[in-house]
C-alpha cells in the first residue's frame, strides 16, 4: 500500500489521474472475474473464457474516463449489451457503464448525461426482458430507474462541487497575486517617496555649500579665520550630502520605481521654501503640538547625551514618529502618547508609546499597512530596524533602533528636539 502511494506520489500533472483509473480498472477487472467464477441465478451462464475477455476489455475502457468520458460510456455500455446478449449474469458488469455514466453527469452538460442515463436504463431493460421468465419485470423497471437516477444526481453534485473548488481556487490564487502585487506596489511607492525626500536632504546640503563657498570667498581677503570655518562646513556637508546620494541610489536600484509624472518634488520641505531642509528633530515640537491640538496628551523625553544626527537619520526618525502617533489618532482615539528619544553609546533608540484608548483596535494597528512598511523600509536604509506591537500593560508601542552616528559624523552637538535648529558647522 505504501509502495503505491508512493508511486502515485511521484506521478504529476495528467498522468496520476491516468494511473489512479489503471489501477481501478484492474481492481474491477480482478473482482468482476471472481464474481463470474460464482454461480449465477438462474436463466444466466456462467462466465467462460469469452465472458472473461469482455470482463477485461469492459474493465480496460475504464482507464480513459476522464479524458474521453463519453466515448467510454458509449464503448462500456455496447461491451456490456454484448456481454448480455451472450447470456452472461448482467451484474458482473453493471459497475463500469454506471461508473462512466457518473463521469460523464460531473464533466458534461446535463442534456448529454440525461441521454446516457437513458441508455443504461434500456440496456437494464434489455438484459430484464432476455430473462423474463426468470425476472420480475415491475423489479426489472424500478432498478433500470432508479440506479441511473441516483448516480446521475450524485454525478451532476459531484460536477458542480469540483467547478466551484476550481473557480474558489482560481479566486485564492488571483486574490493572493494581488495582494503581493499591492504590498509590492506599496513597497515601490514608499521606496520612491524616500528618494524623494532624500532628494530633498541632498539639494539642502547643496544649497548650504553654495551658500557657505560663496562666503568663504568673500571674507577670505579680510577674515581668514571665517573664510576656514566656512570650508569646514562645506567639507562636513559634503561627506553629509554623498553618503544621502549614496542611500538614494541605492534605494531606487533596489525597487522597480517608475515616474507616474513629471512633477518634481524637489527642494520642498515642510516649511515651504524652495531650500528649506526635509523635517528633522528641530520640528518634532510642531509636531506634538499639533498631535494635542488633534486632542492627544503626548509628552516628550530625550535622555543620554543628545548628537547631531545626519539630515537623513533625524528625517527618518521625525516620520516614524509622525507615523506612530498617527496611528494613535486614528486607532486609539482620545488617549495620552509618550515619544522617549534615548541615545546611547551606539545605538539612537526612540519610542512612541500610547495608553489603550476606548476605540482602540489592536488588530488593526498591528496589520502590515503602507505605514508600517515605511517604517521599516525608513529604518533599513540606515541599518536599523522598527518594531510594533501591543504592551504588556496596554497600549501600543512602535520602537526604532538606529545605529549611533560614527565619531566623524558628530561635528556638533544637537539642541534638544523642539528647541532650536540642527546647525551644520
Amino acid at each position: 500500500m505504501h509502495a503505491g502511494s508512493g508511486f502515485l506520489d511521484r506521478l504529476g500533472g495528467r498522468y496520476r489521474p491516468l494511473a489512479v483509473d489503471a489501477l481501478l480498472a484492474l481492481g474491477y477487472i480482478g473482482a468482476g472475474l471472481l464474481l463470474g467464477r460464482e454461480e449465477p441465478p438462474a436463466g444466466w451462464r456462467s462466465v467462460d473464457g469469452l465472458g472473461a475477455v469482455l470482463t477485461a476489455l469492459v474493465g480496460l475502457v475504464m482507464v480513459a474516463r476522464r479524458f474521453a468520458p463519453v466515448q467510454v460510456f458509449a464503448a462500456g455500455s455496447a461491451l456490456w449489451a454484448l456481454f448480455i446478449a451472450c447470456g452472461y449474469w448482467p451484474v458482473v458488469n453493471s459497475m463500469p457503464p454506471l461508473l462512466g455514466l457518473y463521469t460523464v453527469a460531473a464533466t458534461r452538460r446535463p442534456r448529454t448525461a440525461a441521454v446516457c442515463a437513458v441508455v443504461v436504463a434500456g440496456v437494464w431493460v434489455y438484459a430484464g426482458i432476455g430473462n423474463i421468465d426468470h425476472s420480475s419485470m415491475p423489479t426489472v423497471l424500478a432498478q433500470a430507474v432508479l440506479f441511473p437516477a441516483v448516480v446521475l444526481v450524485v454525478g451532476r453534485g459531484s460536477g458542480a462541487l469540483a467547478e466551484r473548488n476550481r473557480q474558489f481556487a482560481e479566486l485564492t490564487d488571483r486574490l493572493r497575486r494581488q495582494q503581493e502585487e499591492n504590498a509590492l506596489r506599496a513597497l515601490t511607492e514608499e521606496r520612491v517617496r524616500i528618494a524623494r525626500e532624500l532628494h530633498d536632504v541632498v539639494a539642502h546640503h547643496m544649497s548650504v555649500i553654495s551658500l557657505q563657498a560663496g562666503m568663504a570667498s568673500y571674507v577670505f581677503p579680510t577674515d581668514p579665520e571665517a573664510s576656514r570655518r566656512a570650508l569646514d562646513t562645506i567639507a562636513d556637508t559634503s561627506r553629509e550630502a554623498l553618503e544621502e546620494m549614496r542611500r538614494m541610489l541605492v534605494l531606487l536600484r533596489v525597487g522597480q520605481e517608475e515616474q507616474q509624472d513629471g512633477r518634481a518634488e524637489d527642494g520642498q520641505g515642510e516649511d515651504g521654501g524652495a531650500y528649506a531642509p526635509a523635517p528633522g528633530l528641530d520640528l518634532l515640537g510642531r509636531l506634538l503640538e499639533r498631535v494635542r491640538g488633534a486632542g492627544v496628551d503626548v509628552a516628550m523625553e530625550t535622555t543620554g547625551s543628545p548628537v547631531r544626527l545626519p539630515q537623513g537619520m533625524a528625517l527618518c526618525v521625525y516620520r516614524v514618529v509622525q507615523e506612530a502617533l498617527t496611528n494613535v489618532l486614528k486607532h486609539a482615539g482620545p488617549t495620552t502618547a509618550a515619544v522617549t528619544i534615548r541615545y546611547e553609546r551606539r545605538t539612537v533608540v526612540v519610542r512612541v508609546t500610547n495608553e489603550q484608548g476606548d476605540n482602540f483596535r489592536p488588530n488593526k494597528e498591528m496589520s502590515p499597512g503602507h505605514g508600517l512598511i515605511g517604517m521599516r523600509e525608513r529604518a533599513k536604509i540606515y541599518g536599523g530596524s522598527v518594531t510594533a506591537g501591543p504592551r504588556d500593560l496596554g497600549g501600543f508601542e512602535v520602537r526604532l533602533t538606529l545605529p549611533a552616528p560614527t565619531t566623524s559624523d558628530r561635528p556638533g552637538s544637537l539642541p534638544a528636539p523642539g528647541t532650536g535648529d540642527v546647525h551644520i558647522r
